[in-house]
């Protein structure tokens, strides 16, 4: 019945009767233009304004248990009517996302030759290889790896423009603009990020990780600025001068400026030619130098210069002066001290700006880095300002830094990167991406420059220049951006064509999911399900086969059927699109309360998201649904999030924080619990951000300093967030410092002894005030590291105290010691125990499988992979078993379905390994190398890939 009057309604425009003054009446029919017209908000507020006023008027004219009673009918209707009228999904509007990273066609083979040419590439190369892997990793779901290659490309930087935005890249990517208080040049005490340390030429990759030793501390204050019209600091006593033995003067207008021959000439060959050659000024006492634009006060500065070889007592517009007399004489050695002295000053925006066009002129290349750097460390903001934007963008402004050494690729990938996540569709995200293109020298650089450039050109909807860029990406060796031809064809009108083209794709490469899922935009009836079918099969992470699948449901009335097929991809992958694709069948079915907590967590994933084909805001949505959901309390809440975390339901948690936080906005404690769920849905952007959000809701300084601790563990800076948590605690003791003191030394130092002082802090941490969600937390990790020290019964007590607190994910823990005690029945009951308690049970199916006989566990792993294909372990463990039986072939296939999807270094060594005993080293090889590129330290990998080597080596004929 909800479907027929859902479908009824479909065709009214209801919504447009809402954008006037007059509230229409719900069963009226409007004529006019589109159902779901007009902005977003605007559309909300009188939809929200309809709904209100209904709810009035029929309360005013009822009793009060009609008048509930009617509420709720009208709610009901005039939901169903709204949300009618901006229809529902249909297949055709439903496309596959473009990726814009680099995809390579054979993945590990090219991390296998990315290791190869890394290892074999000379010390000053390094930077640039780690750059190209940044390139290849950014597509990878894990932003570690990227943010590790990028640390990698700094530490072996060697020049200063590659140091300048190598750190600037850095710190964007921990959007330290974010930060209130925290200003861009501001010293973070890391050599590798430091503005003092970028400025330093040179190779020495083992002092980049030391503390940084900067004199951020001497810098000038804030409020200082920079006056060109300052009396000049260059005049000398006339006992100074009396003590010189000067032989020559310089007449400028009607001054003269007494000097020492020999001082001056040394400043430069022109110098030495003009007062020691056959010149005929080498042969006055006074020459006249009114026409070589430098003032008295400058040449009075520059005979200082030539005795004291310092500027430090100058003012800036005297040292300007040099820098111009150095260029035009060839004074080198001033040249460089005016240079490094000036780009001493730039600590700011407005500075920067003032100094930048004197850098240009003057070929000053290390003041020009260090005006680059201010604005690359005020990014997203300096491209506002007009005049760096057009520096950038323009091809004149490419061309003067490029005179001056500071244009390069790695600056437009990093620009480029910073105005994609701004506007994608922006004329200056275009722009730079065409500087970047034009400064790619190698094949990667060029494929990654011209791939973007159509990406961005197809969300503008310029489908001619799409497919120009997308072709010169596939001539550049792109093979993936065929995909983006394909696209813009089908766009432009030529489906058989688009068609085509994916169908030679399938034909000539090893297939691959995305392979299917774009070629089944081009085909129609049982060939499309086909496809999706055998997208989905190698490779269950693709988003778009699901949601295809549930609209089709849907259109077919299964609406139960479709949010089942939603509901498998979110079992495992959060995402803003399918969250938005369940509220929507959801509110089809007028489970407010469902589509209230799925529009909450997808606001918490980003909170600007535009619901219903971009017509309605979220937040407009949320206050929309508010209306027909009971209303609960703050006190409310917390009893919900903790049945939500105890029955692991992520989305649920995230949900109730996300109401929680509009009750109170300023609970930093709230916005540090929403980053910790985001982070165990892998969310790691939208984790950060609510962690810097914390960060700056912080009502105490020792709190502040565990936000700032935990961004900087999840950034990689493992010593510093110690630092920052022994600070907190040196201020307050608190339960959140203590165990962000543990929790990262437990990672950190692995030995017993770290282990025992683990345990202190944890024990510490229980001993202050806080909340049962997070002691129930601490609980289990203390007993985990109980369990480290073979400290079995305090494990047990542990667990046990954090299941008193509705822990439950201390079911596993508990499962855990039972194992180590010869105890498998009962673990395998914890285990079980797990799974009827949680909602998302992936890893507990998986787990429970190591305490059963071998088909049990079987069942148990196929059961993990169909709830979360993503969990490695179950391929693993199918694969040995494989190896077991002497089915070598399926093992391999069993590892490399896996790794086609999601190259995990584990299941790389281990293919790697079975490659070994099956003495195909050469596939051995490339595993190693390919598992080694992600993470070059692993000493199970670096063991194998000797060993290999070595006997590939003896193989060898002689």
């Amino acid at each position: 019945m909800q479907h027929n009057i859902f479908t009824t309604m479909r065709s009214l425009k209801m919504m447009e009767g809402c954008k006037g003054t007059q509230v229409y009446a719900l069963n009226q029919s409007i004529d006019g233009g589109g159902g779901g017209g007009g902005g977003g908000g605007g559309v909300g507020e009188k939809f929200l304004q309809n709904l209100l006023s209904k709810n009035s008027i029929r309360s005013r004219s009822n009793s009060n248990f009609q008048a509930v009673q009617s509420k709720d009918e009208v709610n009901s209707v005039v939901l169903a009517e709204a949300f009618a009228s901006y229809g529902l999904p249909k297949t055709d509007q439903l496309e596959p996302q473009i990726e814009f990273c680099l995809k390579p066609m054979n993945f590990v083979e090219t991390l296998a030759d990315v290791y190869r040419r890394m290892e074999g590439c000379a010390q000053f190369d390094k930077s640039r290889m780690y750059l190209e892997q940044c390139a290849i990793f950014r597509g990878l779901p894990d932003p570690k790896l990227f943010r590790r290659c990028l640390m990698s490309a700094r530490l072996h930087a060697v020049d200063v423009h590659s140091k300048v935005v190598l750190s600037a890249w850095l710190r964007f990517e921990r959007r330290e603009d974010e930060l209130i208080g925290v200003s861009a040049m501001d010293c973070c005490g890391r050599s590798m990020e430091c503005p003092g340390s970028a400025l330093v030429a040179g190779y020495n990759p083992e002092s980049a990780t030391d503390p940084c030793m900067c004199d951020r501390g001497m810098r000038k204050d804030e409020d200082t600025e920079i006056y060109m019209d300052e009396e000049c600091s260059t005049s000398l006593s006339r006992g100074d001068e009396e003590d010189e033995d000067f032989d020559m003067s310089f007449c400028i207008g009607d001054d003269e400026i007494r000097c020492r021959r020999f001082n001056i000439a040394s400043l430069s060959r022109p110098f030495e030619a003009m007062l020691y050659g056959s010149f005929i000024d080498s042969r006055r006492e006074k020459i006249n130098f009114s026409k070589n634009e430098i003032s008295a006060k400058g040449m009075k500065a520059a005979e200082m210069f030539s005795r004291t070889k310092s500027v430090d007592s100058f003012d800036p517009d005297i040292v300007l002066e040099l820098l111009s007399l150095a260029n035009k004489f060839c004074c080198d050695g001033m040249k460089s001290v005016c240079d490094a002295y000036l780009a001493s000053l730039v600590f700011d925006m407005d500075t920067a700006m003032l100094l930048f066009e004197y850098g240009l002129e003057g070929n000053a290349y290390l003041l020009v880095a260090a005006c680059l750097q201010v604005f690359l460390r005020e990014l997203p903001n300096s491209m506002h300002n007009p005049n760096v934007s057009r520096l950038f963008c323009s091809s004149e402004g490419k061309d003067r830094l490029a005179y001056i050494g500071h244009a390069s690729f790695l600056l437009y990938y990093f620009l480029s990167q910073s105005a994609m996540e701004d506007d994608l569709k922006s004329n200056t995200t275009v722009m730079l991406l065409e500087r970047m293109g034009e400064c790619a020298s190698e094949g990667w650089q060029k494929q990654l420059a011209f791939h973007q450039l159509g990406c961005v050109m197809l969300e503008r909807k310029e489908y001619k220049d799409a497919q120009k860029w997308f072709e010169a990406a596939v001539e550049a060796g792109h093979v993936y951006s065929l995909v983006g031809i394909a696209r813009s064809k089908y766009k432009r009108g030529h489906m058989y064509k688009a068609y085509k083209l994916m169908n030679s794709l399938v034909s000539d490469y090893t297939p691959s999911g995305w392979m299917y899922q774009e070629r089944s935009m081009y085909c129609q009836g049982k060939e499309k399900t086909m496809d999706l079918s055998t997208a989905t099969e190698l490779d269950p992470t693709l988003s778009y086969p699901y949601k295809y699948r549930a609209v089709s449901m849907a259109e077919e009335n299964r609406l139960g059927r479709a949010i089942s097929e939603i509901n498998m991809i979110l079992g495992f992958k959060i995402s803003p699109d399918c969250l938005e694709l369940r509220a929507w069948f959801l509110i089809v079915l007028e489970d407010y309360e469902g589509a209230l907590r799925d529009v909450r967590a997808l606001l918490t994933l980003n909170p600007r998201y535009m619901m219903f084909h971009g017509k309605l805001q979220g937040a407009h949505l949320v206050e929309i649904l508010s209306h027909n959901v009971q209303p609960c309390s703050q006190a409310d809440c917390w009893m919900q999030l903790y049945d939500r975390w105890s029955s692991v339901d992520d989305i649920g948690s995230l949900a109730v924080v996300h109401h929680m936080l509009a009750n109170d906005p300023g609970k930093s404690l709230l916005r540090f619990r929403q980053s910790l769920l985001l982070l165990r849905l892998n969310s790691h952007k939208a984790a950060m951000r609510s962690l810097r959000e914390a960060r700056n809701q912080a009502t105490s300084e020792h709190e502040r300093l565990v936000y700032e601790g935990w961004i900087l563990y999840d950034t990689g800076y493992r010593e510093e967030a110690i630092a920052k948590a022994e600070e907190s605690i040196s201020i307050q003791r608190s339960f959140e410092a203590f165990f962000l003191k543990a929790y990262v030394l437990s990672e950190t130092s692995p030995d017993s002894e770290s282990s025992l002082y683990v345990i202190q802090l944890l024990e510490e941490a229980l001993r202050c005030p806080s909340d049962g969600l997070r002691k129930g937390q601490a609980l289990s990790n203390l007993a985990s590291v109980y369990v480290d020290v073979d400290k079995l019964d305090n494990a047990i007590d542990c667990y046990t105290n954090a299941l008193n607190i509705k822990h439950t994910r201390a079911h596993q823990g508990l499962a855990r010691v039972y194992h180590l005690k010869d105890q498998r029945k009962l673990a395998y009951d914890e285990m079980t125990k797990l799974i009827e308690k949680a909602k998302y049970n992936a890893s507990a199916y998986e787990k429970r499988s190591e305490y059963c006989d071998r088909e049990m566990a079987k069942s148990d792993l196929g059961m993990a992979t169909k709830l979360d294909p993503l969990r490695t372990y179950p391929y693993r463990y199918r694969a040995a078993v494989l190896m077991d039986d002497h089915k070598e072939t399926e093992a391999i296939a069993e590892l490399t379905k896996a790794i086609s999807f999601k190259p995990d270094l584990q299941v790389l060594h281990l293919r790697a390994a079975f490659h070994d005993s099956m003495g195909d080293l050469t596939s051995a090889i490339r595993d190693c190398e390919a598992a080694l590129c992600l993470d070059s330290s692993h000493a199970d990998t670096l063991e194998l890939y000797q060993k290999v080597q070595q006997r590939a080596k003896e193989q060898l004929p002689t």
